[in-house]
Protein backbone atom coordinates (compact mmCIF):
# COMPACT_ATOMS: atom_id res chain seq x y z
CA UNK A 1 0.00 0.00 0.00
CA UNK A 2 1.10 3.64 -1.01
CA UNK A 3 0.11 6.82 1.34
CA UNK A 4 1.38 10.11 1.39
CA UNK A 5 2.55 11.00 5.84
CA UNK A 6 1.86 14.45 7.08
CA UNK A 7 4.15 13.98 9.85
CA UNK A 8 7.63 12.20 9.84
CA UNK A 9 9.23 11.94 13.55
CA UNK A 10 12.52 12.92 14.49
CA UNK A 11 13.25 9.13 15.75
CA UNK A 12 13.43 8.08 12.07
CA UNK A 13 15.65 10.79 10.84
CA UNK A 14 18.56 7.82 10.24
CA UNK A 15 16.42 6.66 7.18
CA UNK A 16 15.77 10.19 5.58
CA UNK A 17 12.43 8.83 5.01
CA UNK A 18 10.38 11.04 2.09
CA UNK A 19 6.30 11.70 2.41
CA UNK A 20 5.53 9.18 0.16
CA UNK A 21 5.78 5.84 1.45
CA UNK A 22 5.40 2.11 1.12
CA UNK A 23 3.63 -0.29 3.79
CA UNK A 24 3.29 -3.68 4.45
CA UNK A 25 1.12 -5.51 6.62
CA UNK A 26 3.65 -7.51 8.33
CA UNK A 27 5.09 -5.87 11.54
CA UNK A 28 8.37 -6.27 12.43
CA UNK A 29 7.92 -6.22 16.45
CA UNK A 30 11.39 -5.01 17.77
CA UNK A 31 12.06 -1.49 19.23
CA UNK A 32 13.35 0.81 16.38
CA UNK A 33 11.25 -0.72 13.98
CA UNK A 34 10.03 1.90 11.96
CA UNK A 35 5.53 2.05 11.34
CA UNK A 36 2.95 4.44 10.17
CA UNK A 37 -0.13 5.74 12.14
CA UNK A 38 -2.89 7.70 12.57
CA UNK A 39 -3.59 10.16 15.12
CA UNK A 40 -6.94 9.44 16.55
CA UNK A 41 -8.60 12.50 18.93
CA UNK A 42 -7.06 15.81 20.05
CA UNK A 43 -5.14 16.86 23.15
CA UNK A 44 -3.99 20.72 24.39
CA UNK A 45 -1.01 19.15 26.51
CA UNK A 46 1.84 17.38 24.96
CA UNK A 47 0.54 17.45 21.41
CA UNK A 48 3.78 18.38 19.02
CA UNK A 49 5.48 15.56 17.08
CA UNK A 50 9.60 16.49 16.73
CA UNK A 51 10.69 15.96 13.31
CA UNK A 52 13.74 14.95 11.48
CA UNK A 53 15.02 18.44 11.62
CA UNK A 54 14.16 19.30 14.79
CA UNK A 55 11.16 21.65 13.93
CA UNK A 56 7.57 20.94 16.35
CA UNK A 57 4.21 21.03 15.00
CA UNK A 58 1.13 20.22 16.49
CA UNK A 59 -0.36 17.18 16.15
CA UNK A 60 -4.43 16.91 15.21
CA UNK A 61 -7.14 14.11 14.19
CA UNK A 62 -6.45 12.09 11.55
CA UNK A 63 -2.82 12.76 10.72
CA UNK A 64 -0.66 10.15 9.19
CA UNK A 65 2.31 9.92 10.93
CA UNK A 66 5.49 8.05 10.81
CA UNK A 67 7.42 6.93 14.10
CA UNK A 68 9.29 3.75 15.87
CA UNK A 69 8.55 1.34 18.13
CA UNK A 70 10.07 1.41 21.75
CA UNK A 71 9.57 1.64 25.33
CA UNK A 72 9.65 4.79 27.51
CA UNK A 73 9.71 4.95 31.63
CA UNK A 74 9.97 8.69 32.59
CA UNK A 75 8.56 9.75 35.72
CA UNK A 76 7.51 12.97 34.40
CA UNK A 77 6.00 11.84 31.39
CA UNK A 78 4.60 8.43 29.87
CA UNK A 79 5.79 4.91 31.04
CA UNK A 80 5.41 2.61 27.71
CA UNK A 81 6.69 -0.84 26.93
CA UNK A 82 6.23 -2.89 23.51
CA UNK A 83 3.38 -4.43 22.27
CA UNK A 84 3.69 -8.04 22.64
CA UNK A 85 1.95 -8.37 19.37
CA UNK A 86 0.87 -5.15 16.22
CA UNK A 87 -0.97 -5.85 13.28
CA UNK A 88 -3.08 -3.55 11.06
CA UNK A 89 -5.80 -1.38 12.96
CA UNK A 90 -4.53 -2.19 16.11
CA UNK A 91 -4.28 1.08 18.82
CA UNK A 92 -1.01 2.14 19.64
CA UNK A 93 -0.05 5.16 22.10
CA UNK A 94 2.53 7.96 21.27
CA UNK A 95 4.95 8.36 24.41
CA UNK A 96 7.18 11.08 23.58
CA UNK A 97 7.29 13.89 20.83
CA UNK A 98 10.27 12.26 18.94
CA UNK A 99 7.86 9.83 18.03
CA UNK A 100 8.75 6.46 20.07
CA UNK A 101 5.43 4.24 19.59
CA UNK A 102 4.48 2.16 22.48
CA UNK A 103 1.51 0.81 24.84
CA UNK A 104 1.30 3.17 26.95
CA UNK A 105 1.02 1.81 30.57
CA UNK A 106 0.84 5.22 33.31
CA UNK A 107 1.39 8.78 32.86
CA UNK A 108 2.17 11.67 34.88
CA UNK A 109 -0.88 14.12 35.10
CA UNK A 110 0.97 16.72 34.09
CA UNK A 111 1.21 15.40 30.39
CA UNK A 112 -2.75 14.05 30.16
CA UNK A 113 -3.04 11.05 28.53
CA UNK A 114 -1.11 10.24 25.54
CA UNK A 115 -1.93 10.18 21.68
CA UNK A 116 -4.13 7.11 20.55
CA UNK A 117 -2.64 6.23 17.53
CA UNK A 118 -3.97 3.35 14.95
CA UNK A 119 -1.38 1.09 13.09
CA UNK A 120 -1.55 1.12 9.26
CA UNK A 121 1.40 -0.61 8.91
CA UNK A 122 5.09 -1.20 8.36
CA UNK A 123 7.20 1.14 6.69
CA UNK A 124 8.86 -0.67 3.64
CA UNK A 125 12.16 0.39 2.26
CA UNK A 126 14.04 -0.59 -1.17
CA UNK A 127 17.96 -0.45 -0.88
CA UNK A 128 18.98 -2.37 -3.13
CA UNK A 129 18.98 -0.94 -6.78
CA UNK A 130 15.53 -1.71 -8.79
CA UNK A 131 14.68 -4.44 -6.58
CA UNK A 132 10.53 -4.29 -5.72
CA UNK A 133 11.45 -6.48 -2.83
CA UNK A 134 10.71 -4.19 0.15
CA UNK A 135 12.67 -4.43 4.04
CA UNK A 136 11.05 -3.54 6.55
CA UNK A 137 12.37 -0.25 7.89
CA UNK A 138 14.36 0.18 11.25
CA UNK A 139 16.17 3.03 12.38
CA UNK A 140 19.40 1.18 12.62
CA UNK A 141 19.54 2.00 9.07
CA UNK A 142 21.55 4.34 8.07
CA UNK A 143 22.72 4.42 12.09
CA UNK A 144 26.76 5.02 13.27
CA UNK A 145 28.55 1.76 13.69
CA UNK A 146 31.63 0.70 15.59
CA UNK A 147 32.11 -0.78 18.97
CA UNK A 148 35.41 0.17 19.77
CA UNK A 149 36.40 3.09 22.03
CA UNK A 150 38.90 5.37 20.27
CA UNK A 151 38.19 8.59 22.22
CA UNK A 152 41.03 10.22 24.00
CA UNK A 153 40.30 13.79 24.54
CA UNK A 154 38.49 14.20 27.99
CA UNK A 155 34.95 14.35 28.72
CA UNK A 156 32.88 16.73 30.85
CA UNK A 157 30.33 14.41 32.19
CA UNK A 158 26.91 16.34 33.17
CA UNK A 159 24.56 14.12 35.33
CA UNK A 160 21.13 14.72 37.09
CA UNK A 161 19.07 13.43 40.04
CA UNK A 162 15.98 13.66 37.58
CA UNK A 163 14.09 14.94 34.52
CA UNK A 164 14.84 18.88 34.44
CA UNK A 165 17.14 19.42 37.13
CA UNK A 166 19.00 21.72 34.32
CA UNK A 167 21.56 19.35 33.15
CA UNK A 168 21.42 20.69 29.18
CA UNK A 169 21.38 24.06 30.56
CA UNK A 170 24.58 23.06 32.21
CA UNK A 171 26.03 21.57 29.69
CA UNK A 172 25.24 24.08 27.05
CA UNK A 173 27.06 26.68 29.86
CA UNK A 174 30.16 24.27 29.65
CA UNK A 175 30.09 24.35 25.72
CA UNK A 176 29.79 27.88 25.00
CA UNK A 177 32.26 28.87 27.19
CA UNK A 178 35.22 25.99 25.89
CA UNK A 179 33.91 27.21 22.47
CA UNK A 180 34.73 30.90 23.18
CA UNK A 181 38.26 29.77 24.27
CA UNK A 182 39.27 28.23 21.25
CA UNK A 183 38.52 24.45 21.81
CA UNK A 184 36.23 22.16 19.15
CA UNK A 185 34.12 20.66 21.36
CA UNK A 186 31.79 17.48 20.62
CA UNK A 187 28.48 17.00 22.70
CA UNK A 188 26.24 14.69 23.22
CA UNK A 189 23.32 12.89 25.38
CA UNK A 190 24.11 9.30 25.77
CA UNK A 191 21.15 8.10 27.64
CA UNK A 192 17.00 9.26 27.37
CA UNK A 193 14.34 8.55 25.22
CA UNK A 194 14.46 9.86 21.10
CA UNK A 195 14.49 13.76 20.81
CA UNK A 196 16.74 15.93 19.11
CA UNK A 197 16.08 19.05 21.20
CA UNK A 198 18.85 19.12 23.48
CA UNK A 199 21.48 18.40 20.79
CA UNK A 200 20.38 20.64 18.63
CA UNK A 201 21.03 23.54 21.80
CA UNK A 202 24.17 22.05 22.17
CA UNK A 203 25.19 22.62 18.50
CA UNK A 204 23.32 26.51 19.01
CA UNK A 205 25.82 27.25 22.25
CA UNK A 206 29.20 26.25 20.46
CA UNK A 207 29.62 22.39 19.53
CA UNK A 208 30.59 21.40 16.56
CA UNK A 209 28.93 18.27 16.33
CA UNK A 210 26.02 17.13 18.56
CA UNK A 211 25.23 13.38 18.72
CA UNK A 212 22.63 11.27 20.63
CA UNK A 213 21.95 7.64 20.94
CA UNK A 214 19.10 7.65 18.10
CA UNK A 215 21.89 8.31 15.83
CA UNK A 216 23.68 4.90 16.91
CA UNK A 217 20.32 3.30 16.02
CA UNK A 218 18.33 2.86 19.49
CA UNK A 219 14.76 4.81 20.09
CA UNK A 220 15.43 4.46 23.71
CA UNK A 221 18.83 3.47 26.16
CA UNK A 222 18.30 1.05 28.80
CA UNK A 223 20.98 -1.14 30.95
CA UNK A 224 21.34 -2.83 27.98
CA UNK A 225 22.69 -0.51 25.82
CA UNK A 226 23.96 2.89 27.58
CA UNK A 227 27.50 2.02 28.02
CA UNK A 228 28.19 0.32 24.08
CA UNK A 229 26.20 3.49 22.46
CA UNK A 230 28.37 5.61 24.60
CA UNK A 231 31.27 4.12 23.38
CA UNK A 232 29.91 4.09 20.04
CA UNK A 233 28.94 7.84 20.38
CA UNK A 234 32.71 8.98 22.02
CA UNK A 235 34.59 7.19 18.77
CA UNK A 236 32.25 8.66 16.54
CA UNK A 237 33.29 12.34 17.90
CA UNK A 238 36.81 11.86 18.23
CA UNK A 239 36.73 11.09 14.73
CA UNK A 240 35.95 14.73 13.98
CA UNK A 241 39.24 15.92 15.75
CA UNK A 242 37.34 17.28 18.69
CA UNK A 243 39.22 18.73 21.77
CA UNK A 244 36.56 18.01 24.14
CA UNK A 245 33.91 16.51 24.61
CA UNK A 246 30.48 16.84 26.86
CA UNK A 247 28.12 14.27 27.63
CA UNK A 248 24.74 14.35 29.14
CA UNK A 249 23.13 11.39 30.60
CA UNK A 250 19.43 12.26 30.25
CA UNK A 251 16.87 11.59 32.95
CA UNK A 252 18.33 10.65 36.28
CA UNK A 253 21.46 8.77 37.92
CA UNK A 254 18.68 6.21 39.84
CA UNK A 255 16.15 6.14 36.87
CA UNK A 256 15.47 3.26 34.24
CA UNK A 257 17.53 4.92 30.94
CA UNK A 258 20.83 3.07 31.87
CA UNK A 259 22.64 5.75 33.25
CA UNK A 260 24.32 3.41 36.03
CA UNK A 261 25.52 1.21 33.53
CA UNK A 262 28.08 4.02 32.36
CA UNK A 263 29.01 5.15 35.66
CA UNK A 264 30.31 1.65 36.42
CA UNK A 265 31.82 1.10 33.57
CA UNK A 266 35.48 2.15 34.04
CA UNK A 267 36.76 2.66 30.87
CA UNK A 268 33.90 5.06 30.23
CA UNK A 269 34.65 6.38 33.17
CA UNK A 270 38.68 6.98 32.70
CA UNK A 271 37.91 9.57 30.22
CA UNK A 272 36.16 11.70 32.53
CA UNK A 273 38.00 15.19 32.81
CA UNK A 274 34.73 16.66 35.17
CA UNK A 275 32.24 15.34 36.94
CA UNK A 276 28.72 18.15 37.36
CA UNK A 277 25.94 17.16 39.16
CA UNK A 278 22.45 18.69 38.47
CA UNK A 279 19.93 18.40 41.47
CA UNK A 280 16.53 20.17 41.80
CA UNK A 281 16.84 20.40 45.27
CA UNK A 282 19.35 20.05 48.55
CA UNK A 283 18.16 16.75 49.36
CA UNK A 284 19.00 15.57 45.56
CA UNK A 285 22.01 17.31 45.91
CA UNK A 286 23.75 15.60 48.74
CA UNK A 287 22.10 12.13 47.93
CA UNK A 288 23.65 12.21 44.33
CA UNK A 289 26.98 13.57 45.53
CA UNK A 290 26.52 10.54 48.05
CA UNK A 291 25.23 8.16 45.98
CA UNK A 292 27.71 8.40 43.05
CA UNK A 293 30.89 8.16 45.44
CA UNK A 294 29.68 5.57 47.63
CA UNK A 295 28.48 2.96 44.43
CA UNK A 296 30.75 4.14 41.94
CA UNK A 297 33.65 6.35 43.50
CA UNK A 298 33.05 9.24 41.63
CA UNK A 299 33.99 12.34 42.84
CA UNK A 300 31.87 14.79 41.94
CA UNK A 301 33.32 19.01 41.00
CA UNK A 302 30.96 20.86 40.16
CA UNK A 303 26.74 21.21 41.80
CA UNK A 304 24.49 22.83 39.26
CA UNK A 305 20.85 22.98 38.88
CA UNK A 306 17.81 24.40 40.97
CA UNK A 307 19.37 23.48 43.89
CA UNK A 308 21.99 26.32 43.25
CA UNK A 309 19.01 28.75 42.32
CA UNK A 310 20.37 31.23 45.26
CA UNK A 311 22.62 31.99 47.76
CA UNK A 312 20.21 29.37 50.01
CA UNK A 313 21.41 26.42 48.02
CA UNK A 314 24.91 27.68 47.30
CA UNK A 315 25.61 27.70 50.99
CA UNK A 316 23.99 24.29 51.21
CA UNK A 317 25.99 23.23 48.76
CA UNK A 318 29.10 24.68 50.28
CA UNK A 319 28.42 22.28 53.54
CA UNK A 320 29.09 19.00 50.96
CA UNK A 321 32.41 20.71 50.54
CA UNK A 322 31.33 21.43 46.65
CA UNK A 323 31.05 24.74 44.64
CA UNK A 324 27.94 25.19 43.32
CA UNK A 325 27.56 27.23 39.74
CA UNK A 326 23.89 28.14 38.54
CA UNK A 327 23.36 27.79 34.54
CA UNK A 328 20.47 30.70 34.41
CA UNK A 329 22.11 32.55 37.26
CA UNK A 330 25.72 33.03 35.52
CA UNK A 331 26.12 30.93 33.15
CA UNK A 332 29.67 32.32 32.14
CA UNK A 333 30.67 31.35 35.75
CA UNK A 334 29.33 27.80 35.73
CA UNK A 335 31.65 27.56 32.16
CA UNK A 336 34.82 29.21 33.40
CA UNK A 337 34.78 26.82 36.54
CA UNK A 338 35.24 23.81 34.09
CA UNK A 339 37.17 25.10 31.46
CA UNK A 340 39.96 26.09 34.75
CA UNK A 341 39.47 22.67 35.61
CA UNK A 342 40.02 21.43 32.21
CA UNK A 343 43.15 23.48 31.00
CA UNK A 344 46.15 21.57 32.52
CA UNK A 345 44.45 18.25 30.68
CA UNK A 346 43.85 20.00 27.42
CA UNK A 347 47.27 21.95 27.17
CA UNK A 348 48.84 18.79 27.96
CA UNK A 349 46.78 16.74 25.17
CA UNK A 350 47.68 19.57 22.65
Amino acid sequence: MRIHVDKLASVTRNLRLGRTLTLGSEILLEEGSVIACKVRGEKTTYNQLEDPHGRMSTLHDGDILVGALGHRNALQGYEGVMPTSLKPGDTVNLLNMGGVIGQCLSHNPDVGKPFELEVLGQVLVFPEFQSRAGQPAHIRMGALKGTSLSAHCPVVYVAGTCMNAGKTAAACATIRQLSRAGYRVGACKLTGVSLMRDALAMRDYGAEVALDFTDAGITCTDARTAAGVSRIIFSELASHGVDVIVAETGDGIMGEYGVQAILQDAELMALSGAFVVCANDPVGAAGAVHNLSAAYGIKTDLVAGPATDNRVGERFVATLGLPARNARADAEALGTFLLNLLEPRLAAKA
